[in-house]
């Protein structure tokens, strides 16, 4: 079976590279909002409208996806959303209203959400063809391609343009694409290896309730996390430099610690889940990730309360992963899409319920509410220990 083997580790360094580029696009747009904003004269209310514009592109494509990956395969999908996203990311630079901006952007929010189920799928199908539990190393290339696109934007943002650095991406991303995709078409979706004298486990193409109720439920832990992901983005700096009188350059590093930690967490993903199995790391992720958020929103200083945040990064790393490789182990693409489409309600979720939070009661306080699902997502992990095999 050396051949099989050597196909298989090729499909694994291009599915990782997609993942990769994906971070990496997203990324380096997110950096150039500001500059895009002033072009389109843009005021903070109209801006937020636009961008929606990438949520509902997302979210309406990820259930519409999952049935191309069924029908077409998820290999080709993932190359053809690699080239929409490629492309789509050189767009908001030549608008100049922001309701052009937001037309611009449900494009590119579509490629996004496509591109994200079809590569997770392809991603369930070589987890089981490998019997090895190594989703979160994907997750992981997302989130280094992401800290390299950033880091890049941030290098390149007083020295080009919008337009001359987001079109410099689309070139990256159409040769990236052109090369790991020849390798993605090269080979269809693996079968999963089975013991002798088993049948091959195939996600059933549809699903019975008692399967979808499952779905239903990894999707909910999928939630739970990015909701957390989401709102430490958006409201992690605000309340280290509002609350703990944090230097702007040390409250910024907020959401860094974070990140690089969830990183860290995620490169270790598949030996931590060869050694504890599913139940155990998501247990103890979730607990993990809600003790530290308390530390994180209820700390009396700055560094415990960086502290708190790297903690929490490392307990969320790798329950998204597993949520999204149950469901699609369970239910395929369309288990993969749910799953997906939970998780990036729950990022979306994240900002605005902290900020009507924050008004009602305090910041600190409303960020309390990461922990509590966090715990939420640890508690789900526990109650369906059944359902997920380890």
């Amino acid at each position: 079976m050396p051949g099989h083997s050597n196909d298989l580790s090729r499909l694994r360094i291009a599915l990782t590279t997609f993942f990769a580029l994906d971070g990496f696009i997203f990324a380096g747009w997110v950096v150039r909002i500001p500059a895009i904003k002033e072009q389109t004269g843009a005021s903070a209310s109209t801006l937020g409208l636009a961008l929606l514009g990438v949520s509902a592109g997302a979210v309406v494509t990820m259930m519409f996806t999952g049935r191309l990956c069924r029908r077409y395969g998820s290999h080709p999908v993932t190359v053809v959303c690699g080239i929409l996203l490629s492309l789509s990311v050189a767009l908001p630079p030549l608008t100049h209203s922001t309701w052009a901006l937001g037309a611009v952007l449900l494009i590119f929010g579509a490629a996004y959400g496509g591109i994200n189920v079809a590569f997770n799928s392809a991603a369930v199908d070589l987890v089981a063809a490998l019997r090895r539990p190594i989703m979160p190393s994907f997750h992981a290339a997302f989130s280094l391609g992401g800290m390299v696109g950033a880091g890049l934007g941030g290098l390149v943002a007083g020295s080009l343009s919008p337009t001359r650095h987001l079109l410099g991406l689309t070139v990256i991303g159409l040769l990236v694409t052109a090369f790991a995709g020849r390798a993605l078409l090269r080979y269809e979706s693996p079968a999963p290896r089975t013991a002798p004298g088993k049948p091959e486990e195939r996600a059933p193409r549809r699903p019975d309730p008692r399967t979808r109720r499952l779905v239903v439920v990894f999707g909910l832990i999928a939630l739970c996390t990015a909701y957390g992901e989401g709102a430490l983005a958006d409201w992690g700096t605000l309340h280290l430099e509002q609350d703990l009188d944090a230097h702007p350059g040390i409250a910024a590093a907020g959401y860094s610690c974070f990140a690089l930690a969830m990183t860290i967490g995620r490169l270790c993903g598949t030996t931590l889940l060869e050694r504890l199995g599913r139940t155990r790391t998501v247990v103890a992720g979730g607990t993990l990730a809600a003790v530290g958020m308390l530390v994180g929103s209820l700390a009396p200083s700055v560094w415990a309360a960086l502290l708190g945040f790297a903690v929490t990064g490392i307990g969320l790393a790798n329950i998204f992963p597993i949520a999204v490789e149950r469901a699609g182990a369970l239910a395929g693409p369309s288990g993969v899409a749910i799953a997906s489409t939970f998780g990036y309600g729950g990022m979306l979720l994240g900002p605005p319920a902290i900020g009507f939070m924050a008004d009602w009661f305090s910041l600190p306080i409303a960020l309390t509410s990461v922990a509590t699902l966090a715990a939420v997502a640890a508690a789900i992990g526990y109650g369906t220990r059944r359902a997920t095999a380890d």
